[in-house]
């Protein structure tokens, strides 16, 4: 059968965000937030930038069974039929398939696109014109695309991808895929220039992302082919399997086992907002040295500091220079942001913030 001419969109939505207590809790994670002070959530920002290429129709949202009701909420055009419940949390590989078995069923050979639900994309238009170009090419190409973040700094929180540079093609092959590395190993990375950061975007069609998992997870593959997919049935099959499947990232999987890899390089403004100082590096490029998210703050002779708060009361930090202060719900952190890193040790102390 000839492929789909068909576009599908896959947003991951099914993470805790606890690098970002206290605002995000596993009862409110951050995806669900607006981190970024543009009047939308993370997931709602994901989802208006892919409705530029793909249907309300045609996306797909997996998440995590507790958050669906969340989903619902916040894309009230999304029809109900796209949320899908993950019973368990069971990393990407396993969740890829999942969408990719679903699509597979409306649509066989369609195009999709798997993106993170909680990053920040600077330049909407190239992020769409890239995404666009990648979608093209896994039209009719029997590729595994993932796009490339052209690296400006050793960063060691990233993964990196090599590939080769003496390909002309804008699509290059991917040599290989190295764990977030030490910064010595990151310095030589960028030295060398054929390096780039992995932002977890991939793009293939269903039925080659299904023959890979065929190829490099079988155990996977049969056990979710048990799953009768877009029936009234479904719920229940992935009740049933979904949980005893391996706990496994697409990357380890497939990606790094895969020879008809391509990453095509690009350079949007990408930020994974992994941490609190992510966040305020990223903000402080274009809103100067104080950044308010929300609530209200006086901050007198204070400097570069990030404020986040629930109460109506202003926050005076006059004094403080490189400062978070993050409260939700009657907790409250402040920390100097390049300790932002910390936040899932005092969290700790808030047990019942992980129910």
């Amino acid at each position: 059968m000839p492929p789909s001419a068909e576009r599908y969109a896959v947003i991951m939505a099914g993470g805790v965000g606890s690098r970002f207590w206290p605002v995000s809790t596993p009862a409110r994670p951050k995806q669900f937030l607006d981190l970024t002070g543009a009047g939308r959530s993370l997931l709602q920002q994901t989802y208006d930038r892919v409705s530029a290429l793909v249907p309300d129709t045609r996306i797909l949202v997996l998440t995590n069974a507790r958050y669906t009701d969340k989903v619902k909420a916040q894309l009230p055009g999304l029809p109900a039929e796209n949320i899908i419940a993950e019973p368990a949390m069971r990393n990407t590989a396993p969740a890829i398939l999942l969408a990719a078995g679903i699509i597979e069923s409306r649509s066989p050979g369609a195009v999709m696109c798997v993106l993170p639900s909680d990053h920040y994309i600077g330049d909407r238009a190239a992020f769409i014109a890239d995404l666009k170009r990648a979608m093209d090419r896994a039209a009719s190409k029997d590729v595994l695309i993932t796009l490339g973040i052209r690296p400006d700094r050793p960063h060691t929180g990233y993964g990196y991808i090599q590939y080769n540079r003496n390909n002309p093609d804008d699509f290059k092959p991917v040599l290989r895929f190295t764990e977030k590395p030490d910064k010595q190993t990151a310095e030589r990375f960028l030295a060398q220039g054929n390096f780039l950061w992995n932002a977890g975007i991939f793009v293939w069609r269903s039925d080659v992302i299904r023959a890979a998992f065929a190829e490099h997870l079988p155990d996977m593959f049969r056990t979710l082919g048990q799953v009768r997919f877009n029936t009234d049935y479904m719920e229940a099959d992935l009740q049933a399997v979904f949980p005893v499947l391996e706990n496994i990232s697409v990357d380890y999987g497939i990606m790094e086992k895969s020879a008809n890899v391509e990453v095509l390089p690009v350079d949007f403004g990408w930020n994974d907002l992994g941490s609190w100082d992510a966040v305020y590096r990223q903000l402080a490029r274009h809103e100067g040295e104080n950044i308010v998210l929300r609530g209200k703050a006086l901050f007198g002779q204070a400097k570069g500091n990030l404020v986040y708060s629930d109460r109506p009361e202003p926050v005076i930090l006059d004094g403080l220079d490189g400062f978070l202060f993050a409260e939700s719900d009657g907790k409250r952190l402040i920390i100097p942001l390049n300790r932002s890193q910390e936040v899932k040790k005092w969290r700790t102390a808030f047990p019942e913030d992980d129910a």
